[in-house]
């Protein structure tokens, strides 16, 4: 099987700061790593190629530095790794980065199996992924927290998918793309080996004329969300504390309720 990963390095820190003139990240003096989730991908990659056979592809879209993260993926056992880097690329929403990754893995010719985090730590839209997929013409299968079984000859994949209220088992044709939650696996931590290497490979970078992407499309450029304004909302003033027996603080709460017109 050829299985492709999809990863992104993210800022190393919750405590995101904005530049108020450009309105996007402060990286600058903010260590970076792979985001989280998309250590789980990895890892559910290097499963599926242990079981089946095959090669993991991994792809990350950023700057030059985002090289260390696939190194990192070298590390610890994917086969193939590919640095999607273009000043082109610059300032690309979810819609643009799912295009460019897209075009990408059709680059590389294709995945029967295409695995990606569920979000990224910084953005939290979980848009990518499926928007991949989209451009892709193939199915998705979101917060996939266990994949029960996959059948290459016959081309169809088992998985459970994580719901707020429970799970949900569902079967799709290959080839898919999965985007994986934490409860899925436990990653592999790479070897001392594995690190040193992974430190000596040369690895490519692609270009936009290299994936033969429409400059209207990604980027800036092929971007339709635009940030305008970033700001920190007002504080809200302190709440009131009920006290005291449920049968008596249920109808002090609906009394109070229905002074502030909240309800009727």
């Amino acid at each position: 099987m050829k299985i492709v990963v999809c990863v992104k390095q993210v800022p190393d820190t919750t405590d995101v700061k904005i530049n108020p003139e450009t309105n996007t990240l402060i990286r600058e003096g903010v260590a970076s790593i792979t985001n989280p989730f998309d250590e789980f991908a990895i890892e559910e990659g290097l499963r599926t190629k242990e079981k089946f056979g095959g090669e993991v592809h991994v792809i990350t879209m950023g700057p030059p530095q985002a090289i260390e993260v696939l190194r990192n993926a070298l590390a610890v056992g994917c086969d193939k790794v590919y640095l999607v880097s273009d000043r082109a690329f610059a300032g690309a929403d979810t819609l643009a980065t799912a295009y460019t990754l897209a075009k990408t893995i059709e680059s590389i010719g294709g995945a029967d199996l295409i695995f990606c985090g569920k979000q990224a730590i910084d953005g939290d839209t979980a848009q990518v992924g499926p928007g991949i997929a989209t451009r892709l013409g193939i199915p998705q299968l979101t917060y996939v927290c266990k994949v029960r079984e996959i059948q290459p000859d016959q081309k169809k994949i088992v998985v459970e998918r994580l719901l707020e209220n429970g799970k949900e088992v569902v079967e799709s044709s290959l080839p898919a793309l999965i985007t994986v939650v934490k409860d899925i696996n436990e990653p592999r931590l790479p070897s001392l080996l594995g690190i040193k290497k992974a430190a000596k490979v040369q690895i490519p970078t692609l270009t936009a004329k290299d994936i033969q992407a429409d400059e209207n499309r990604i980027g800036l450029k092929g971007s339709p969300t635009w940030v305008t304004r970033v700001f920190t909302p007002e504080a809200r003033g302190g709440g009131e504390l009920l006290k005291g027996e449920l049968t008596e603080v249920v109808p002090l709460l609906v009394e109070k309720l229905m002074e502030t017109k909240f309800i009727k």
